[in-house]
């Protein structure tokens, strides 16, 4: 009773803070000028390179190489479109101290003390520098791979995945294959050469699709050539004893059919529509058949799982699950190698036959329409490996583009797979939701949804509904919702939610809700949970008033600054942030990533008071985190695209940061 009393009392304090805005005729924005907007921009702009010049000159402090190649790499990336010549002078400094790191290998050490693996820094470092320069040029990032190769290849152990027997790929040519990929936008025609070059030495690479894919879009004609050329090579290769050439196989017939580009309706429907792998079709229709047979002649040597393999179950019981790459435990294992023992040429052949028997159950509707004579086949052998409720999967699930409608998403939700079917259904239900069609929320949710996810789209569907009633009714309503929960962060989920669904409707509503959340928030935390909470709230007052989000934001900056004084006495026996007494800018603490994402929302507030969140920035005390801090800031100027969803936890310091622009 005395809790309810307490909750009462501050809901009608925050209501009574709020009158006089309520009372106060609210006077419609104009929307600015493009004129007007071009200002902003170039006065964003030209406040963050201020600011980054800033950066650069205090990153000549530090001592770690990484750091600052780390510095570097960031700066070249963001300077590249407004001076190019000092961002490449940037990239060359950054290779020249990735090449010394290589010279230099260190060991690192556990939190125990323990020496560990050999340094990898130089190759993760490698890694960010090439896929920065591929961005803007791609003969500077083949350029700088060349340059940063070490002398002695770094040791890789042998990995034997028993369930996927593949040959791991070395560390170059995993760069390679990965900045292929990349430079497929940049310059298709160039990675397309480059492509081809490989698929000469018996490579495969798995970013093929992609290069197809960009270099259609530039020439189909070339594009066309080089999807034939790639199916006759992995035609010619044994795809059962060859593993990347199976894998690019799986990965094509997955993908489905390319349009002809003379479909315009098609055409501009397939570069929104996916397949289940998330990768564009990149084969007309011909060449997908030419592929499609191969891989069926291949896959039909795949053999019946050893009957003790298989966990307990009724005569006759089908068995349904995933195709499997390789052997495992399930409906379609067979003998796995041992622990440690590479396997077997016969294991590597059945685990690509089963690899390839996993796209043929997508790419079965056109077995059936082009390849008939195959189809009954295909369907014993899917049945002999145990995979049931063979209808369900036969056709290919279509994902729409990155703004669905209600509508698209039931139809993609009718066409999925199962276990995929009631996410994509709640998907259509939110989205109705969202398109102000109450009365089909419920009904999809409904007719479609099993109780759990039902209850939380009717539980969403309350919250739009109580922007609505009458502030004695809503708050009222609100208390008994809080009252029956018992910790914190449910309490907290409950009004971030409740403030998001209501924020169009009834700003004023949502500003009160996250008011409460935020005197929740307001203490010291005792955990990195806690701090999760405070920079959640932060994040969704940020679209709504700025200003609070600075409150909550600006104490945990200073606990921040004793932790990392703590960090400094414990490091080598709790934890290891520093060397050479420096913080590493890496990461891989959770109280780094908590410092990161602190940067992350002074980077989206800064889009609106870029004041402020200089002066947040510049309270960490030491070098590292405050320049750390910095460069997110310039990244959320200069990068202003939206990012959706949670910001992760593990992010490594170097990438770009997408932020969400507050409305």
């Amino acid at each position: 009773m005395k809790k309810l009393f307490t909750l009462s009392l501050t809901f009608a304090l925050l209501y009574a803070a709020q009158l006089p805005l309520l009372a106060q005729e609210q006077k419609p924005t104009e929307k600015p000028s493009a004129e007007d907007l071009e200002k902003q921009k170039e006065e964003r702009e030209k406040n963050a390179y201020r600011l980054l010049d800033q950066v650069l000159d205090e990153a000549q402090s530090l001592r770690l190489t990484e750091n600052r190649v780390r510095v570097q790499l960031n700066a070249a990336d963001m300077l590249w479109t407004r001076n190019q010549g000092r961002a490449r002078s940037l990239f060359t400094m950054a290779a020249e101290g990735i090449a010394e790191l290589g010279r230099n290998p260190q060991t690192t050490t556990n939190r125990r003390g323990n020496e560990g693996n050999p340094d990898r820094r130089a190759m993760q470092l490698r890694q960010e520098l090439v896929m920065s320069a591929a961005r803007h040029d791609a003969q500077l990032a083949y350029q700088l791979l060349a340059t940063t190769k070490p002398p002695t290849p770094i040791a890789q152990p042998t990995v034997v995945d028993a369930r996927n027997p593949r040959p791991q790929l070395n560390q170059e040519e995993n760069l390679e294959q990965m900045l292929l990929g990349r430079i497929a936008a940049l310059d298709p025609k160039l990675a397309a050469q480059n492509a081809e070059q490989m698929m000469e030495k018996g490579q495969f690479p798995r970013s093929l699709g992609e290069v197809i894919n960009q270099l259609s879009k530039q020439d189909p004609e070339d594009g066309a050539k080089l999807a034939d050329k790639t199916v006759k090579k992995i035609q010619a290769a044994n795809i059962l004893t060859n593993s990347d050439a199976a894998g690019l196989a799986q990965q094509m017939l997955t993908a489905g059919v390319r349009p002809p580009a003379s479909d315009s309706t098609t055409a501009s429907n397939s570069s929104a529509a996916y397949y289940p792998g998330g990768r564009p079709a990149v084969l007309e229709q011909s060449a997908y058949v030419d592929l499609l047979s191969a891989a069926i002649d291949a896959a039909l040597r795949a053999s019946a799982p050893a009957q003790t393999n298989q966990r307990a179950a009724g005569p006759g019981t089908p068995q349904r699950g995933r195709i499997q790459a390789g052997p495992g435990p399930g409906p379609i294992a067979a003998t796995r190698p041992a622990p440690g023992t590479p396997p077997t040429e016969a294991q590597i052949e059945q685990g690509n036959a089963r690899r390839l028997l996993a796209a043929l159950m997508i790419a079965m509707p056109v077995i059936e329409q082009h390849l008939p004579a195959k189809a009954p086949g295909v369907r014993q052998k899917l049945t002999e490996m145990g995979v049931g409720n063979l209808a369900s999967m036969g056709q290919p699930a279509f994902f729409p583009n990155a703004n669905p409608t209600s509508d698209n998403l039931i139809q993609a939700a009718t066409n999925a797979p199962s276990p995929m079917q009631d996410r994509l259904f709640q998907q259509a239900a939110l989205k109705a939701l969202e398109e102000g069609n109450v009365d089909r929320a419920r009904q999809i949710a409904a007719d479609h949804l099993p109780e759990k996810s039902r209850n939380y789209v009717l539980e969403r569907i309350e919250n739009r509904e109580l922007a609505k009633k009458a502030e004695t009714a809503r708050f009222e309503e609100i208390r008994q919702r809080l009252s029956r929960l018992q910790t914190d962060n449910e309490k907290i989920d409950l009004l971030l939610q409740m403030a998001g669904d209501v924020q169009k409707a009834n700003s004023k509503l949502a500003i009160q809700l996250l008011e409460e959340a935020k005197q929740m928030t307001s203490r010291r935390a005792t955990s990195y949970d806690h701090f999760n909470q405070q920079l959640r709230v932060a994040r969704a007052f940020s679209s709504v008033d700025p200003a609070r989000s600075f409150e909550v934001l600006d104490p945990g900056i200073n606990q921040l600054n004793e932790l990392l004084a703590a960090a400094v006495v414990l490091n080598g026996f709790e934890i290891n942030m520093f060397r050479d007494g420096e913080m590493t800018m890496q990461g891989g603490s959770a109280l780094a990533s908590t410092i990161t994402r602190f940067g992350q929302e002074l980077a989206i507030l800064a889009r609106t008071d870029l004041e402020r969140s200089e002066v947040l920035a510049g309270r960490f005390q030491m070098t590292e985190p405050r320049i750390m801090t910095r460069i997110q800031i310039v990244q959320g100027l200069l990068n202003p695209r939206a990012q959706q969803g949670p910001v992760s936890f593990n992010r490594t310091f170097g990438e770009n940061v997408n932020v969400v622009r507050p409305e």
